[in-house]
């Protein structure tokens, strides 16, 4: 891995979205995977205003969301179909049809997660996926105890991961499962890039940090790729 320490969040997201963007340059057609949560709207903020100055910015790449939670419509604002609109998709250029998020009121779930997986692969594989990290190690929302050789799948979300996205919920409960791209789905991509901030995420940095495999840390997946880049702010790192 590659470990990249910025002195605050701001320097994170700038540096986050400069790679984001460099990628798309060398390749107008890049296959991106995409995260949601708190941690890449700075990302998400400074790729809006970079590419309101470009033409032709995201007209012909190809995004794929890493989750999707179960049971909600995507009108729901809680939805990360929503949460996409909102802070990305509907201010560039990237056509409808080339942004790709798990169905999760599909009627039979487990072939909606076979049939994302089938596009993904048909699009020709994910060239760059963006992660954030949960605090009990999570990427995307596989949680702890999921297998390494996982593919897209239904997960019961932990008590812990529910808790750190109620904000987008208020008062109504967050959903109790969700779709998730695996653990080796995000392991094909060819270059993976990390996003953690904060002191909330210390202790999962640490642990990244120490090289150990095991099932209970989801991230130390990570360890097998040979194209992890680790962006973190001082607060998570030190």
């Amino acid at each position: 891995m590659n470990w990249e320490t910025f002195p605050d969040y701001d320097a994170l997201s700038e540096g986050a979205a400069r790679i984001l963007l460099d990628a798309i340059r060398a390749d107008p057609k890049v296959i991106l995977g995409l995260p949601t949560g708190d941690t890449p709207l700075g990302m998400y903020s400074r790729i809006v205003a970079a590419c309101s100055r470009e033409y032709r910015c995201f007209r012909d790449v190809v995004a794929f969301n890493l989750d999707e939670y179960v049971g909600i419509p995507r009108d729901h604002p809680g939805s990360y179909f929503a949460f996409m609109q909102r802070h990305l998709f509907k201010h560039v250029d990237i056509d409808p049809a080339n942004t790709h998020i798990p169905n999760g009121m599909a009627p039979d779930l487990k072939v909606e997660c076979a049939r994302y997986e089938r596009s993904i692969a048909s699009a020709g594989g994910l060239g760059i996926t963006f992660l954030g990290l949960g605090s009990n190690g999570h990427i995307a929302f596989n949680e702890p105890g999921t297998p390494f050789d996982s593919r897209t799948h239904v997960v019961a979300l932990s008590e812990s991961t529910r808790k750190a996205n109620a904000a987008f919920f208020l008062d109504q409960p967050v959903p109790t499962h969700a779709i998730t791209m695996g653990i080796a789905t995000i392991l094909d991509s060819r270059e993976i890039v990390l996003l953690a901030s904060g002191a909330k995420k210390r202790d999962a940095i640490a642990r990244l940090r120490s090289g150990t495999q095991a099932g209970d840390f989801p991230a130390s997946a990570l360890g097998t790729h040979s194209n992890v880049r680790v962006l973190v702010d001082e607060a998570a790192s030190s």
